[in-house]
């Protein structure tokens, strides 16, 4: 017997051990075992329900607006998004001035603490880049603006801050949260199909379309 052919054995000896019965695979005994052994990395998803949702957002709204808010059409799916997000991201584009920041930034980060215990790490997208390795350790992020800021450049190492968070967020379950007025194609123009691409299927995607509140 070649020692090739008695390791093989050997190993297949352990998996029967491990797993049981070989003749069909059980995906979760394996992946259990693979990640525990350090063989795999398993995403460890947020997931949000917030009770009374559609009420909660709009008293939030209310409250840090003054009693100045308004209901919009959009805001519905941020609503189903509170009441369940299967463990996904928020991902709010479109029109300024439609209540995207005061969302994201205030008043769901408010309704994940309360309810969930939860804190969101929020950043605008010219402090997520001065803190690449910061926003990197932290599980559930807020990008407001995302799109308007530069390449970071620290000590001729450039990086782009963003696709290394997505990448992040898609492989270790990451919980984001991103506002941003750029298009989706201006996006693909700044980051890639690919990082655009990681993002959708990481995150509910809210169109935000309308005249500015603002005026």
């Amino acid at each position: 017997m070649s020692y090739g052919t008695r390791k093989e054995k050997i190993i297949t000896k352990r998996q029967k051990k491990t797993y049981g019965d070989m003749d069909e695979i059980n995906f979760k005994k394996v992946s259990d075992y693979l990640f525990e052994t350090g063989n795999i990395e398993r995403p460890d998803y947020v997931y949000v329900g917030i009770p009374d949702a559609k009420k909660m957002l709009m008293k939030g709204i209310q409250f840090f607006t003054n009693n100045k808010g308004v209901w919009l059409p959009e805001y519905d799916a941020i609503a189903d998004w509170l009441e369940g997000n299967n463990g996904r991201g928020l991902f709010c584009i479109g029109a300024v001035g439609r209540g995207k920041t005061l969302i994201c930034t205030k008043v769901i980060p408010a309704l994940l603490n309360w309810y969930h215990r939860k804190v969101v790490s929020i950043y605008d997208a010219q402090q997520m880049n001065a803190n690449v390795d910061d926003v990197l350790s932290k599980h559930i992020v807020c990008v407001d603006d995302l799109g308007t800021e530069k390449e970071s450049v620290k000590f001729g190492e450039r990086r782009m801050a963003f696709a290394e968070l997505a990448d992040a967020a898609e492989k270790k379950g990451k919980l984001l949260i991103i506002t941003t007025n750029m298009s989706l194609n201006e996006l693909r123009e700044k980051y890639s199909e690919r990082v655009v691409d990681r993002l959708r299927a990481i995150t509910k995607a809210v169109l935000f379309d309308g005249k500015s509140l603002r005026e």
